[in-house]
């Protein structure tokens, strides 16, 4: 059984397909130095929208829409 702080709202992080269920290790950064963090194993955060969204149970979700470029 997991231990969970009721305080703090889970966050949930979108990239693509892939969802990543943040930890105490993740909680306290800001966007932009998550977008740091994250950018190593998933490029396309590098230069993606952000868009934050709660659910009505607290849990924030932020989701990275990667920009339209061109190929080539």
């Amino acid at each position: 059984m997991t231990d969970q702080n009721p305080t703090q709202p889970t966050r949930i992080l979108k990239i693509g397909a892939t969802r990543i269920v943040a930890d105490v290790s993740l909680s306290h950064l800001t966007p932009e130095q998550l977008r740091e963090t994250l950018k190593i194993s998933y490029p396309e955060v590098a230069h993606a929208t952000l868009r934050e969204t709660t659910l009505d149970d607290g849990t924030q979700v932020w989701e990275w829409i990667p920009a339209a470029g061109r190929k080539g």
